[in-house]
């Protein structure tokens, strides 16, 4: 019961507030997966994890200018609706942050839906090809290319490469 001490008993308002505080994060983390899903459809569709799976890495960076202005977008609407369109760099990071985190969380079950319904057979042509080409041995490929591997990798890729997108996107956003 002491550890429940330190925090504050929130009323029903404030505790309205601070689900507004944070909406805009989860609505656009959402957004963010919906479009990863239907990115990764479209990888399956083009031939990029069977027939062109040695191209697969740098098509794959091809997302990027999609989830940078994901996250652009985000802070737009959270300056405009949330901080009466003025936002400092803190602010916008810490937006960002928030977004990235909950993308973070939310990514495993994207591997999981992306892996077990989109492309399920995904690892078996990343490793057939892998360890065809002499990349890895077989032990290696059946390491890296399996869906814990992959929930891990996108949970801390996410984060970490959304606190870089947000650092660095937070300093046009910001408005005096």
């Amino acid at each position: 019961m002491a550890f429940f001490s330190i925090f504050p008993r929130q009323s029903k308002k404030s505790s309205n507030i601070a689900m507004k505080h944070i909406q805009i994060e989860f609505k656009w983390a959402i957004i963010f997966l919906v479009a990863l899903l239907a990115w990764t459809l479209l990888e399956r569709t083009l031939g990029w994890h069977d027939e062109e799976i040695a191209n697969h890495f740098w098509l794959t960076l091809l997302f990027m200018p999609f989830a940078v202005l994901m996250y652009v977008l985000e802070m737009r609407e959270k300056r405009r609706r949330y901080y009466n369109k003025k936002i400092s760099w803190k602010q916008a990071f810490f937006s960002g942050a928030l977004l990235s985190l909950f993308i973070a969380l939310l990514s495993p079950g994207a591997q999981y839906v992306i892996h077990n319904f989109i492309t399920p057979e995904y690892f078996k042509n990343v490793i057939d090809y892998s360890v065809t080409n002499k990349l890895m041995t077989i032990k290696a490929a059946n390491e890296t290319f399996n869906i814990t591997s992959y929930m891990w990798q996108a949970a801390f890729g996410s984060l970490f490469g959304g606190l870089v997108i947000s650092a660095i996107a937070a300093i046009f956003m910001r408005r005096s």
